[in-house]
C-alpha cells in the first residue's frame, strides 16, 4: 500500500503563546484578551508600559510628560557592545525613549501622577533619565495636589551608569519624603519582578504598597541569597503572598481587578492629604 505524505503547513508566527510559569500553551488572542495573565495557573506575565497605562488610565485621559528627556553615555562604558549602542536597540525596540513613561492622567475617575517602568527596556532598569522621570512625577503630583501612582517592574538600577544610577535611590525617596511632609498621598505597585535599587527606594517607600500575585520582589535574588547563606529559603520566598504575609506591602490585587482597587484608594486620598497625615 502506498501512502501519500502531505506537507507539512506552517504554523503562522505569533498564534500561540507559552507560559513560563506552567508551559501551557495559549492562544496569543486569548492572552492579551485576559491582560496576559495566563488562563490556566494565573501567572501574571510581564506588560509593556504602553499597556499598562491603556489597562490602568480611564480611557482617553493619560496625558505624557517629560518626553525631552533622553539618556546618555556620559561614563562610555562598554561590555559586549557600548552603552549608547544598548540604549538605541533599546528605543527601537520599545519605540520609548527610556524605561520610565511618566504623566498625569484619571483612574476611575481620580485625577492623579503616574509613573510606569517598561521591563522590555532594559529589564526597566533606573539610570539618571528614570530616576530623574519618578522624582519630576512626584514633584508634579505635589504642585498638582493629586496622588501619586508608580507601576515597577525592574531589574534594579542600571550598572551602565555607575555611581549616576545609585544617586536615584536617593533622590526619588528624598522627593517622595518631601511630598509626604506636605500631605501628598502616594501608592506604589511592585509587578513581577521589582528587585535591586528600584526595590530598595521608591517602589517600598510610597504610603500604600501593592503587589501583582506572584511578583518577585526583592532586593538580591533568591539564589543569590541562598547561594550567600548557604540555607534553604521558604517556599513561596520574595513573592508577593510571601511579603504580605510578612507584611511587607499590603494587599495583593490581580490585574484584571488593579483598576477597580487603585480607584478604591484613590477615593481615600482627598480625605488624607487634608488630614496632613
Amino acid at each position: 500500500m502506498a501512502f501519500r505524505l502531505r506537507k507539512k503547513k506552517d504554523m503562522p508566527d505569533g498564534l500561540w503563546s507559552k507560559c513560563s510559569a506552567c508551559g501551557a500553551m495559549v492562544f496569543t488572542k486569548e492572552l492579551e484578551k485576559n491582560l496576559s495573565v495566563c488562563p490556566k495557573c494565573a501567572f501574571h506575565h510581564t506588560i509593556s508600559a504602553r499597556r499598562r497605562i491603556e489597562i490602568t488610565a480611564d480611557p482617553g485621559s493619560f496625558e505624557e510628560r517629560f518626553t525631552d528627556l533622553q539618556p546618555a553615555d556620559r561614563l562610555g562604558f562598554v561590555d559586549e557592545i557600548p552603552y549608547s549602542e544598548k540604549i538605541h536597540r533599546a528605543q527601537e525596540k520599545t519605540g520609548n525613549a527610556e524605561a520610565c513613561l511618566a504623566g498625569i492622567c484619571a483612574i476611575g475617575g481620580h485625577r492623579a501622577a503616574l509613573a510606569v517602568l517598561d521591563f522590555t527596556f532594559m529589564g526597566g532598569s533606573m539610570g539618571e533619565v528614570v530616576g530623574e522621570k519618578i522624582t519630576l512625577t512626584i514633584e508634579l503630583a505635589g504642585k498638582e495636589d493629586i496622588p501619586v501612582v508608580i507601576f515597577s517592574a525592574s531589574g534594579g538600577a542600571r550598572m551602565h551608569e555607575g555611581a549616576i544610577s545609585l544617586m536615584q535611590l536617593a533622590k526619588t525617596c528624598g522627593e517622595l519624603n518631601h511630598y509626604s511632609k506636605n500631605g501628598g498621598f502616594s501608592i506604589s505597585v511592585m509587578t513581577n519582578p521589582t528587585t535591586g535599587g528600584v526595590t530598595a527606594s521608591f517602589a517600598s517607600t510610597c504610603d500604600i504598597l501593592v503587589g501583582e500575585p506572584g511578583a518577585l520582589i526583592g532586593f538580591a535574588g533568591p539564589r543569590v541569597i541562598q547561594n550567600t547563606i548557604r540555607q534553604e529559603l521558604p517556599e513561596g520566598f520574595q513573592r508577593a503572598e510571601f511579603l504580605l504575609e510578612k507584611g511587607q506591602i499590603d494587599l495583593i490585587a490581580p490585574r484584571q481587578e488593579m483598576r477597580e482597587t487603585l480607584t478604591r484608594i484613590l477615593a481615600y486620598a482627598p480625605q488624607h492629604r487634608q488630614a496632613g497625615t
